[in-house]
């Protein structure tokens, strides 16, 4: 901190005051010009850009989930779960293991203890079980 400055003449004080002011005044309108130069307005965002700002709660309610050999699918959407749900458990495990967990049809088949061929014929048809029953609760042209 500087010393403090000697005022000999009747309103130098008065004079430096305003000084001081006004410089504060002129550095604080620079830094409201950068900020404003910086900040975009959340109205003139678009919406994906929005959604990357927001946050959805998630409960465990909200969800239905399926497990099969310690892997578990939550799924959302209560339409698509009903049609899950419609599937044998052997299906629902053949599709959580290769549509969550990426297997193959013949590592499916090691731990199920079936042939690749079986495996692969019950998951397409598993998946045209679920894109049938899907494609009835949707509406035409959806």
């Amino acid at each position: 901190m500087g010393t403090i400055p000697r005022f000999s003449r009747p309103g130098q004080f008065d004079r430096y005051c305003k000084l001081v002011l006004e410089h504060e005044a002129i550095d604080y309108l620079r830094k409201m010009d950068s900020l404003r130069d910086r900040h975009i307005s959340l109205s003139i965002l678009p919406q994906k850009e929005m959604d990357k700002l927001s946050t959805v709660d998630r409960y465990p309610s909200d969800s239905h989930v399926f497990t099969s050999h310690g892997c578990d699918l939550p799924i959302e959407n209560e339409l698509v779960a009903d049609a899950f749900a419609a599937l044998t458990e052997q299906e629902q495990s053949i599709l959580i293991l290769h549509c969550v967990l990426g297997m193959s049809d013949g590592k499916i088949g090691e731990i199920m203890e079936l042939s690749r061929y079986a495996i692969q014929r019950r998951r397409r048809k598993a998946l045209d079980e679920l894109r049938n029953k899907l494609a009835a609760l949707m509406p035409k042209g959806g």
